[in-house]
Protein backbone atom coordinates (compact mmCIF):
# COMPACT_ATOMS: atom_id res chain seq x y z
CA UNK A 1 0.00 0.00 0.00
CA UNK A 2 1.46 3.41 -0.95
CA UNK A 3 2.42 6.02 1.62
CA UNK A 4 -0.39 8.32 0.59
CA UNK A 5 -3.24 6.02 -0.55
CA UNK A 6 -5.46 8.96 -1.54
CA UNK A 7 -3.09 9.90 -4.35
CA UNK A 8 -3.18 6.52 -6.13
CA UNK A 9 -6.17 7.46 -8.27
CA UNK A 10 -4.95 11.02 -8.79
CA UNK A 11 -1.55 9.92 -10.09
CA UNK A 12 -3.11 7.70 -12.78
CA UNK A 13 -3.60 10.68 -15.09
CA UNK A 14 -0.49 11.45 -17.23
CA UNK A 15 -0.82 15.23 -16.87
CA UNK A 16 -0.91 14.94 -13.08
CA UNK A 17 2.10 12.61 -13.21
CA UNK A 18 4.03 15.13 -15.29
CA UNK A 19 3.12 17.96 -12.92
CA UNK A 20 4.15 15.83 -9.92
CA UNK A 21 7.49 14.88 -11.52
CA UNK A 22 8.31 18.47 -12.48
CA UNK A 23 7.19 19.74 -9.07
CA UNK A 24 9.32 17.21 -7.15
CA UNK A 25 12.40 18.02 -9.22
CA UNK A 26 11.70 21.78 -9.11
CA UNK A 27 11.20 21.83 -5.34
CA UNK A 28 14.45 19.92 -4.84
CA UNK A 29 16.30 22.17 -7.28
CA UNK A 30 15.04 25.33 -5.61
CA UNK A 31 15.84 23.95 -2.16
CA UNK A 32 19.36 23.03 -3.29
CA UNK A 33 20.00 26.47 -4.78
CA UNK A 34 18.83 28.13 -1.56
CA UNK A 35 21.08 25.89 0.53
CA UNK A 36 24.06 26.39 -1.80
CA UNK A 37 23.75 30.17 -1.74
CA UNK A 38 23.18 30.18 2.02
CA UNK A 39 26.38 28.17 2.54
CA UNK A 40 28.38 30.70 0.55
CA UNK A 41 26.83 33.65 2.40
CA UNK A 42 27.47 32.07 5.80
CA UNK A 43 31.00 30.90 4.98
CA UNK A 44 32.41 33.56 2.61
CA UNK A 45 35.94 32.10 2.70
CA UNK A 46 34.65 29.08 0.79
CA UNK A 47 34.36 31.37 -2.23
CA UNK A 48 38.15 31.31 -2.53
CA UNK A 49 37.95 27.64 -3.52
CA UNK A 50 34.60 27.72 -5.27
CA UNK A 51 35.16 24.89 -7.76
CA UNK A 52 36.44 22.53 -5.08
CA UNK A 53 33.57 23.39 -2.74
CA UNK A 54 30.98 23.01 -5.51
CA UNK A 55 32.28 19.65 -6.68
CA UNK A 56 32.71 18.33 -3.13
CA UNK A 57 29.19 19.32 -2.10
CA UNK A 58 27.82 17.91 -5.37
CA UNK A 59 29.53 14.56 -4.76
CA UNK A 60 28.38 14.40 -1.12
CA UNK A 61 24.79 15.19 -1.99
CA UNK A 62 24.85 12.81 -4.97
CA UNK A 63 26.05 10.00 -2.67
CA UNK A 64 23.29 10.97 -0.26
CA UNK A 65 20.68 10.86 -3.05
CA UNK A 66 21.85 7.49 -4.34
CA UNK A 67 22.03 5.90 -0.89
CA UNK A 68 18.83 7.35 0.52
CA UNK A 69 16.56 6.21 -2.32
CA UNK A 70 16.87 2.45 -1.55
CA UNK A 71 16.28 3.15 2.15
CA UNK A 72 13.17 5.13 1.21
CA UNK A 73 11.98 2.52 -1.31
CA UNK A 74 12.17 -0.45 1.05
CA UNK A 75 12.51 0.81 4.60
CA UNK A 76 13.33 -1.50 7.46
CA UNK A 77 10.09 -1.77 9.40
CA UNK A 78 10.22 -1.06 13.11
CA UNK A 79 7.66 -2.56 15.46
CA UNK A 80 7.73 -0.49 18.65
CA UNK A 81 5.87 -3.16 20.62
CA UNK A 82 8.78 -5.62 20.19
CA UNK A 83 11.50 -3.19 21.20
CA UNK A 84 12.99 -3.64 24.63
CA UNK A 85 15.49 -1.55 26.49
CA UNK A 86 16.55 -3.50 29.55
CA UNK A 87 20.23 -2.64 29.50
CA UNK A 88 22.40 0.10 27.96
CA UNK A 89 23.51 -2.00 24.98
CA UNK A 90 19.89 -2.72 24.01
CA UNK A 91 19.08 1.00 24.28
CA UNK A 92 21.94 1.86 21.92
CA UNK A 93 20.91 -0.95 19.57
CA UNK A 94 17.32 0.32 19.58
CA UNK A 95 18.43 3.88 18.81
CA UNK A 96 20.63 2.63 15.95
CA UNK A 97 17.65 0.70 14.58
CA UNK A 98 15.29 3.67 14.79
CA UNK A 99 17.76 6.06 13.14
CA UNK A 100 18.73 3.48 10.52
CA UNK A 101 22.40 3.43 11.43
CA UNK A 102 22.62 -0.34 11.85
CA UNK A 103 23.07 -1.04 8.15
CA UNK A 104 26.64 -0.02 7.48
CA UNK A 105 29.07 2.77 6.69
CA UNK A 106 27.34 4.03 3.54
CA UNK A 107 24.05 4.49 5.36
CA UNK A 108 25.81 6.40 8.12
CA UNK A 109 27.43 8.57 5.42
CA UNK A 110 24.03 9.34 3.90
CA UNK A 111 22.59 10.19 7.31
CA UNK A 112 25.63 12.39 8.02
CA UNK A 113 25.03 14.40 4.83
CA UNK A 114 21.40 14.89 5.83
CA UNK A 115 22.38 16.00 9.34
CA UNK A 116 25.02 18.29 7.82
CA UNK A 117 22.26 19.89 5.74
CA UNK A 118 20.23 20.64 8.85
CA UNK A 119 23.27 22.01 10.70
CA UNK A 120 24.13 24.26 7.76
CA UNK A 121 20.50 25.37 7.66
CA UNK A 122 20.68 26.24 11.35
CA UNK A 123 23.84 28.32 11.00
CA UNK A 124 22.92 30.13 7.80
CA UNK A 125 21.16 33.45 7.59
CA UNK A 126 18.05 32.16 5.88
CA UNK A 127 14.98 34.11 6.76
CA UNK A 128 11.35 34.39 5.92
CA UNK A 129 9.90 32.35 3.10
CA UNK A 130 13.18 30.59 2.21
CA UNK A 131 13.52 29.11 5.68
CA UNK A 132 9.84 28.13 5.79
CA UNK A 133 10.11 26.55 2.32
CA UNK A 134 13.13 24.42 3.24
CA UNK A 135 11.78 23.49 6.67
CA UNK A 136 8.35 22.53 5.31
CA UNK A 137 9.61 20.14 2.64
CA UNK A 138 12.31 18.68 4.90
CA UNK A 139 9.74 18.05 7.63
CA UNK A 140 7.31 16.56 5.10
CA UNK A 141 9.93 14.06 3.93
CA UNK A 142 10.84 13.25 7.53
CA UNK A 143 7.18 12.51 8.28
CA UNK A 144 6.78 10.34 5.16
CA UNK A 145 9.94 8.43 6.00
CA UNK A 146 8.74 7.87 9.57
CA UNK A 147 5.37 6.66 8.29
CA UNK A 148 7.09 4.16 6.02
CA UNK A 149 9.29 2.85 8.85
CA UNK A 150 6.70 2.62 11.62
CA UNK A 151 3.62 1.46 9.65
CA UNK A 152 2.81 -1.21 7.09
CA UNK A 153 2.73 1.40 4.34
CA UNK A 154 5.50 1.23 1.75
CA UNK A 155 6.16 3.83 -0.95
CA UNK A 156 4.85 3.01 -4.40
CA UNK A 157 7.18 3.02 -7.39
CA UNK A 158 5.92 6.44 -8.40
CA UNK A 159 6.49 7.84 -4.89
CA UNK A 160 10.04 6.47 -4.98
CA UNK A 161 10.55 8.15 -8.36
CA UNK A 162 9.31 11.46 -6.93
CA UNK A 163 11.66 11.08 -3.96
CA UNK A 164 14.61 10.35 -6.27
CA UNK A 165 13.81 13.38 -8.43
CA UNK A 166 13.56 15.54 -5.31
CA UNK A 167 16.97 14.31 -4.10
CA UNK A 168 18.47 14.77 -7.58
CA UNK A 169 17.04 18.29 -7.70
CA UNK A 170 18.70 19.14 -4.38
CA UNK A 171 22.00 17.75 -5.65
CA UNK A 172 21.92 19.76 -8.87
CA UNK A 173 20.65 22.81 -6.96
CA UNK A 174 23.57 22.66 -4.53
CA UNK A 175 25.92 22.63 -7.51
CA UNK A 176 24.08 25.51 -9.20
CA UNK A 177 23.91 27.49 -5.97
CA UNK A 178 27.62 27.25 -5.28
CA UNK A 179 29.05 27.74 -8.77
CA UNK A 180 29.20 31.54 -8.76
CA UNK A 181 30.68 33.89 -6.21
CA UNK A 182 28.32 36.08 -4.25
CA UNK A 183 29.13 39.74 -4.58
CA UNK A 184 29.17 41.66 -1.31
CA UNK A 185 26.19 43.92 -0.73
CA UNK A 186 26.79 47.62 -1.09
CA UNK A 187 26.02 49.54 2.07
Amino acid sequence: MPLIPVTVDIFQHPVVQLIAVLSAFGIGLFQGIILGRAILVRFPRLQNRLKTVSVTLFILFLINAILSVPRFASPEKIDLSNLSANNPSEIVSTLFLIFGMNTGFLTVLAISVTVMSFVVLKFTNLNGISKVFIFFFSALLLILTAISRFTDLTPSTFEVLLYFLYQLGITIGILAGTLRKIKPKLT
